[in-house]
């Protein structure tokens, strides 16, 4: 006898129960192959390619010659490219399935940005060449700088911060800046040294806010997820150097009151610094300089698809209003007569800078994916991109909602759905639990408790690169789990996953207890040679 799952194929009952008792021989499963660290594979004895012997003696190098082996495992060509083809086996990405990390946009990032980034005149340059001999990338630079001053309504942008956090440095220390000019620096009689901060805002804020040396006073929240404005207003004060608003916040949610927001923080003397991490779900749709933005950081990974996480490349240029324009950091580019410059020095346009905010300009492959997708999609594209974002989170609310509950079921979301977790109670399974269960599923989990104001909060973030049919499959899976937690079927998520690489890892001694570094067995004789 036999079923349906929930995507379509056939399947034995309880075969979640059942398939992890009877592991198989190799420890594969079909055409997952089991893999060991490389450092466990059996090839200390050879190496993959042939080496002429060295013609020197080494005698330069002193007491840097090395005495002991290297201790790298050596792998033939085959060997080396199946061992990583089998660890991306055990990785999600977006390439394989929907990614629904809240708050993060894990969206699909079009091979023609791939193909740009990767020309010579852009991949292969260098910071310390003439600027002659990189008018090129300059005018991109220049082009990417005047569409994102388009979009956002603000005349101004730096283009150095590395990422979201970076951006958010950059535009306090222009604030901090602006304050000190205007005679109310950190250290001066009559100092504006706080920064607020709404309840529900990206960890990075308060952060960010501390390390340039601002004292962190806490915003609350309304009922429905939004900034309090009495609140707001009881605390805003000469005291008060800016407020900190993510618009999209965190919770999913358009702040209403985004214009009294502004209002008010501007009759206080203080600035509005708005978190942009959520640009994508309002780009083409809202500019923020309207709204009464005086400093916003864009994550390019987020709203114009470049390449996310992994620790790699990054950037999160900072759009300027007309007050805070002038103190930017250097460098930014200049056009003229004799073509494009750097503007790197004090003096100048440059003589209120607060400085440099790194050694070189930027990431240069960011500036060109992002510039492609603009170019790509055009004004009507960028504006479908924001409103397809929100037809997907608003569609998996929808089809949600039913079993699970919406934290704010008031009213439309914007680019995520967040579900607390009070339609988990009584069936003794947490949101843990249940992320856990989604990954048998062949999903990668939502963001789970966060953010903190919502008890056992699943944030749902599709995405606007996600079509119907994809979204379909999600959701059906989404609700035979929901389904399944409700009947009192425990086993099945507080085992979960079953059939992960590793099943459940003890992810607290996991962070406490991390095991960075490979140790040889006691005894052991090994070496490259």
């Amino acid at each position: 006898m036999s079923t349906m799952n929930t995507v379509g194929r056939p399947t034995t009952p309880n075969a979640v129960d059942h398939d992890y008792k009877h592991p198989t021989l190799t420890g594969g499963r079909g055409l997952l192959q089991d893999e060991h660290l490389i450092f466990e594979s059996d090839g200390w004895g050879k190496t993959g390619v042939d080496l002429p012997e060295p013609k020197g003696d080494a005698s330069d190098l002193g007491d840097l010659v090395r005495r002991d082996p290297i201790g790298l495992p050596g792998l033939s060509e085959p060997e080396a490219m199946r061992h990583y083809v089998r660890l991306s086996q055990k990785n999600h990405a977006i390439d394989l399935a929907i990614y629904p990390l809240g708050s993060c946009t894990m969206k699909h990032n079009p091979r023609l940005n791939e193909k740009m980034a990767r020309l010579p005149g852009f991949s292969d340059i260098h910071p310390l060449q003439p600027q002659s001999t990189v008018q090129g990338a300059l005018e991109l630079m220049d082009q990417l700088a005047h569409w994102l001053k388009t979009l956002t309504g603000m005349p101004a942008v730096a283009l150095s911060p590395k990422a979201g956090a970076h951006g958010e440095l950059c535009g306090l220390m222009a604030i901090r800046a602006a304050h000190r000019a205007a005679g109310h620096g950190l250290r001066s009689d009559k100092p504006r040294n706080k920064v607020l901060v709404p309840t529900s805002a990206h960890g990075t804020n308060p952060a960010t806010a501390a390390f340039v040396g601002y004292q962190v006073v806490e915003i609350a929240q309304t009922d429905d997820g939004r900034v309090d404005i009495a609140d707001l207003e009881a605390k805003l004060g000469d005291d008060v150097a800016a407020i900190m608003v993510t618009n999209p916040n965190t919770c999913g949610l358009f702040e209403r009151d985004i214009l009294e927001i502004s209002r008010l923080t501007h009759e206080a003397g203080a600035y509005f610094y708005c978190d942009g991490a959520n640009f994508n779900a309002i780009v083409g749709r809202v500019r923020p300089g309207d709204l009464g933005v005086d400093a916003m950081h864009i994550n390019l990974h987020k709203t114009f698809s470049t390449p996310h996480g992994g620790g790699g490349p990054g950037a999160g240029p900072v759009v300027l209003s007309e007050a805070l324009a002038p103190f930017a950091p250097a460098p930014w580019v200049v056009s003229g007569e004799d073509g494009f410059r750097l503007e790197e020095f004090a003096g100048g346009e440059a003589e209120q800078a607060f400085g440099r905010l790194c050694a070189f300009h930027g990431q240069m492959g960011m500036y060109v994916r992002a510039l492609s997708y603009m170019m790509s999609h055009g004004s009507d594209g960028l504006r479908q991109v924001a409103e397809d974002a929100v037809l997907n989170a608003n569609y998996i609310k929808a089809r949600l909602q039913d079993l699970m509950s919406p934290a704010f079921p008031e009213g439309p979301c914007m680019h995520e759905a967040l579900f607390d977790d009070e339609w988990l109670k009584g069936t003794d399974v947490t949101t843990l639990d249940f992320a856990k269960a989604m990954i048998d599923e062949g999903f990668h989990p939502m963001t789970m408790y966060f953010p903190l104001v919502v008890h056992g909060a699943m944030l749902i973030e599709p995405t606007e690169t996600e079509s119907k049919q994809e979204l379909d499959r999600f959701i059906e899976a989404m609700r035979a789990l929901a389904q399944a937690a409700k009947a009192g079927d425990v086993e099945r998520f507080k085992g979960a996953p079953f059939h992960a690489p590793l099943r459940r890892l003890d992810e607290t001694r996991a962070a406490r207890q991390p095991v960075l570094r490979w140790t040889a067995p006691e005894g052991s004789n090994i070496a490259a040679e």
